[in-house]
């Protein structure tokens, strides 16, 4: 799990509405990047500042789709007599 503070209210807000409609979130945070399940946000109040703290479920890395090759049909064959 990967949890990240966050004291804007538009992306508190964001996260809230993923985690209602089950999308994935993205969090962009000191260079890493974690594409997950929002599992929790809660508010924290103190210190005067409103902070949200949001968990977030992290998805596995999806496998390179394997290439499909085209199928050989030759179309132009002639009729042979």
């Amino acid at each position: 799990m990967f949890t990240y503070q966050t004291t804007d209210r538009k992306e508190a807000r964001r996260f809230r509405i993923a985690q209602f409609n089950g999308r994935t979130a993205t969090v962009r945070s000191a260079g890493a990047t974690v594409t997950g399940r929002v599992r929790a946000i809660v508010e924290s109040g103190s210190g005067g500042m409103t902070a949200w703290v949001v968990t977030i479920v992290p998805d596995q890395p999806k496998a390179a789709a394997i290439a499909r090759h085209a199928p050989r049909l030759c179309f132009a064959a002639e009729d042979e007599l």
